[in-house]
């Protein structure tokens, strides 16, 4: 692949994760329901004293056409829905009421500013169009099935009908089940546009998926995974681990997977590091290997497939004293720091104060493969520890691509001529006051301290996505004034993202805030130096369900384009089914 078509790929990926980002604009949060009832309520009595203005005959016009069918529809809504096993917030039923009130009444305004003439026509279009509108919201947030949300969608406009045909004229009953029919068709139309593009890329129902969404954005639901499942396929992938034991029979599981901890919190592999730890009975540090989105768990059932094949490589170790002291090297803008341990090399690298974000499986694997002619056991950490700018990948090929392979490479050469002592070693975990919406995950801050010849060297992991640009720096800066060396790396959990993927350790808690845990981390571990053995594995995870190659990529570029078209092509029906409704309006005129 030329220079050129790498840097177009790039752009992609930068620019579909950027946009899927983008998406949590479109997220709010719905106002208590009284806020609502009170702008229905102030709006219909607006419309009752510009009636009694344009005619005494339409005194009532605001509480018949807009309050009560505002109040009902809040109040039916719910119920209609509950048969069917769907459900809705009061505060979002009173909010979607009190935004159909609103449009009907600036619609209904309209038409009397044009000519008094208009005026029960374009009341009925305004019932018309907030039918539509209840249509395409409870499909989206309910259930896209329209025989499901049919009648709860229906509700506020009937009620307008029926509550006004006690002073509107008879015409009225005459045209506006026409109109009603005319929007709710042009309605059904948009859903099935929007319905239409996911449908036919992935099998899958797209309003079904933003019921999914919203479900786990308000109560944690995970059925969004059944629809990963659906689009995903399985890799096999290896995952490098090493095994430590200290003399006191305290043990520490340091494993590196090749696959990514998304999409977002509780979802799918959102919470691999602290899932997977718990896996285990043994302390267990999971740093971030090389993956990306495309490598997300569709489920964290899947994490089972990991955990056995981790442990059918338990019974082949073979335990060694041995290790070296660790070692630092530089290529470009990437600096390693390594460590051999007894049969497997330990390599820990980053770009920061440069961004450091994912690396593709394929950059990691090229990496295990040339270190293989030194040893079977090679553990690649991408240390996922500056943010900086847009989210994106590095890719294969790459400059920094081909950075990473050199210095990895140094790294690999250095195995022959690294002396070995015997290895003490020492954990701690401590757990941090803050939380994911703060930019840390459950795990908090792990400590490993490896004593190797009077050096010391601490590999500390923060669980959480990413960290803010110099945030490292000053972790760092400050650890190294305890330890002769360190690196610090983050976990890359998603558990800390709903929406957005920027939420780094370090944006919301400033380094200072972080660092007398981090002194007590570095304390502890230092305390629980001792002798320890090294073993290390290679463990292949066969069969374990991702999103699949670009999935992510593709999925972003559908919803994105359907936000492009559909406006243009929303105001398109819409209009053809005013027009239709205003010949049908003369005609019975």
């Amino acid at each position: 692949m030329t220079g050129v078509s790498m840097r177009r790929c790039e752009t992609h990926h930068k620019k579909y994760d950027a946009k899927i980002e983008g998406l949590s604009r479109y997220i709010f949060s719905s106002p208590s329901w009284y806020e609502s009832l009170g702008i229905i309520l102030i709006l219909g009595l607006f419309v009752d004293a510009v009636g009694f203005r344009i005619n005494p005959a339409f005194l009532h016009l605001g509480t018949f056409g807009f309050i009560l069918p505002g109040f009902l529809a809040f109040l039916l809504t719910s119920p209609l829905l509950r048969p069917f096993h769907r459900s809705i917030t009061w505060n979002r039923s009173a909010l979607l009421a009190a935004s159909c009130t609103v449009f009907s009444v600036i619609i209904t305004l309209v038409g009397a500013l044009v000519s008094l003439e208009y005026l029960f026509l374009f009341f009925q279009v305004a019932l018309g169009f907030i039918f539509g509108l209840r249509l395409l919201v409870l499909a989206s947030i309910t259930d896209y099935r329209i025989h499901i949300i049919g009648l709860a969608a229906f509700v506020q406009s009937f009620t307008g009908i029926a509550l006004c045909s006690l002073i509107l004229p008879h015409q009225v009953l005459l045209t506006a089940p026409v109109v009603l029919l005319l929007f709710g068709g042009a309605f059904s139309v948009l859903i099935w546009l929007i319905d239409r593009p996911l449908y036919r890329a992935f099998r899958i129902r797209g309003l079904s998926f933003l019921n999914a969404f919203i479900a786990h954005l308000t109560d944690g639901s995970k059925a969004m995974e059944s629809f990963f499942r659906e689009i995903g396929e399985e890799v096999f992938v290896p995952q490098t681990s090493f095994f430590f034991k200290k003399e006191d029979g305290s043990e520490l599981l340091f494993t590196i997977p090749n696959l990514h901890p998304g999409p977002m919190g509780e979802i799918g592999g959102g919470n691999l590091p602290s899932l997977l730890g718990k896996r285990f009975l043994e302390m267990v540090m999971v740093p971030h290997g090389c993956a990306t989105h495309d490598f997300n768990l569709v489920s964290d059932d899947e994490i089972d497939k990991i955990v056995d094949a981790i442990v059918k490589t338990k019974k082949d170790l073979t335990y060694s004293r041995e290790a070296s002291s660790s070692c630092r090297v530089s290529y470009g803008s990437v600096s390693l720091l390594y460590q051999r341990f007894g049969d497997a090399l330990l390599m820990v690298a980053t770009r920061s104060p440069e961004r450091t974000e994912d690396l593709e499986y394929a950059i990691g694997h090229a990496i295990m493969c040339e270190g293989h002619r030194k040893t079977r056991h090679i553990g690649f950490v991408d240390a996922h520890n500056c943010m900086t700018g847009d989210i994106t990948v590095v890719l294969p090929a790459s400059r920094i691509a081909e950075e990473y392979r050199l210095a990895s490479a140094m790294a690999i050469d250095g195995w022959d001529i690294t002396q070995t002592s015997s290895l003490s070693l020492g954990t701690s975990h401590v757990p941090v006051p803050f939380s994911r919406e703060q930019g840390f995950g459950d795990t908090g801050i792990q400590v490993m301290v490896a004593g190797v010849s009077g050096q010391r060297t601490g590999y500390i992991l923060l669980d959480g996505n990413n960290m803010a640009e110099g945030c490292r720096e000053k972790l760092r800066d400050h650890v190294l004034t305890i330890l002769d060396e360190a690196e610090i790396m983050t976990t890359d959990s998603h558990v800390v993202n709903t929406v957005s993927g920027k939420n780094p350790i370090g944006l919301c808690i400033p380094p200072e805030q972080i660092i007398p845990y981090l002194d007590t981390a570095i304390d502890e571990a230092c305390k629980d130096i001792r002798s320890a053995t090294v073993a290390g594995s290679t463990a292949l995870c066969e069969g374990v369900v991702v999103f699949g190659t670009n999935s992510i990529a593709q999925l972003a570029s559908i919803v994105n384009t359907i936000l492009v078209y559909i406006v243009p092509v929303s105001f398109g029906v819409l209009l053809l089914a005013f027009l239709l409704s205003l010949f049908v309006y003369g005609i019975i005129q």
